[in-house]
């Protein structure tokens, strides 16, 4: 269980859209820390993976190469 305090605006926001809806506070809370979570986690994955390359930790293939490959495998 997490506890978090909010500003009181948004907690305004949160007690208003969660009796026009009928929702908790609890699910809008949840669901917007799991979109934001996902975000999250895909900026820094896209940022890592750069840094990988950066560093020469992962190889890069252009199109043709990966067709290629694609190819090669597909028809062994």
């Amino acid at each position: 269980m997490i506890n978090v305090r909010i500003d009181e605006d948004l907690e305004t926001r949160l007690n208003r859209l969660s009796k026009e809806t009928g929702r908790t506070k609890s699910y809008y809370v949840k669901e917007a820390l799991s979109r934001y979570m996902e975000e999250v986690e895909g900026i820094y994955l896209a940022e890592s993976r750069a840094e990988e390359i950066e560093l020469g930790k992962s190889k890069t293939f252009t199109l043709e190469e990966a067709r290629k490959i694609l190819n090669e495998n597909h028809n062994s």
